[in-house]
């Protein structure tokens, strides 16, 4: 029995002196924009066996969000980078024994899980052979829209309304933080911002947000009739294909 344990342990020490640590980066990349990093709680990465789907490794990136002239306003050759070491990513460590075919996932920050963006790529990862420098760079399209949380799912009256209109109030972001403004790098201008008023499932009249501040939408409703109501905000750039969503609740009574 000594022995059999004593040949069991061997194996495994053997086979584990195999193992290389193979060292790779990973970085998210806001479409039209700069990198998810700390600023917004970063971006969560997933590394996974895509044959067993076991996760060899996870966590978060971290670091800046880059440099904006070098990523969204110069001419690139060929091997040039767009990144420095303090632009935002997450390295990880992965003892390899032979070549593993991986899945490389990456979510946005959105915290609600039914609408967070993610994307992904898969690629082999070699014993030894690391993947570092530029690293991975996963691309995550759409907005950070949020609506006022103050006024959301909130109880009025038609009469008060009546006299004073509900003001929708949309915060509109790029994925990395970047800055939304009137002729900016970002132009609000570019950006389609409309809330949809729904009553009974019904899509009954668009509400159009004007540009205010700095990434901050804001509309008039102008309710009618009584019920419980659900206001869709949507942020639309037809130039990238950028889009975005969040959603609110008034219940209006007499």
């Amino acid at each position: 029995m000594k022995f059999i344990l004593s040949v069991i342990l061997t194996t495994l020490i053997s086979i584990s002196s195999f193992a290389t640590d193979t060292k790779i980066i990973v970085r998210a990349k806001a479409k039209d924009a700069k990198f998810i990093g700390s600023s917004l709680g970063g971006a969560k990465v997933v590394i996974r066996n895509k044959k067993t789907q076991t996760i060899l490794v996870q966590g978060k990136t971290e670091g800046a969000t880059g440099n904006t002239n070098t990523i969204m306003n110069t001419p690139l050759k060929r091997g040039e980078r767009i990144t420095d070491d303090n632009t935002a990513k997450f390295q990880a460590t992965i003892p390899l024994s032979e070549p593993v075919f991986v899945t490389i996932e990456v979510y946005s920050t959105i915290k609600d899980n039914d609408v967070r963006v993610s994307a992904t790529t898969d690629l082999w990862l070699i014993p030894g052979k690391h993947i570092l420098g530029e690293g991975i760079i996963i691309e995550i399209p759409g907005f950070l829209v949020t609506l006022d949380n103050s006024k959301s799912s909130q109880t009025f009256t038609l009469k008060e309304l009546q006299k004073n209109p509900l003001k929708v109030t949309a915060k509109v972001v790029m994925m990395c933080g970047c800055p939304i403004e009137k002729n900016g790098m970002w132009d609000a201008t570019q950006v389609e911002v409309k809330a949809l008023i729904k009553l009974k499932d019904n899509s009954i009249t668009e509400v159009p947000l004007h540009f205010k501040s700095t990434n901050t939408f804001e509309g008039t409703v102008n309710f009618q009739h009584t019920g419980d109501y659900e206001v869709i905000v949507y942020a639309y750039d037809s130039t990238t294909g950028n889009t975005g969503v969040d959603t609110a609740h008034y219940k209006i009574t007499p």
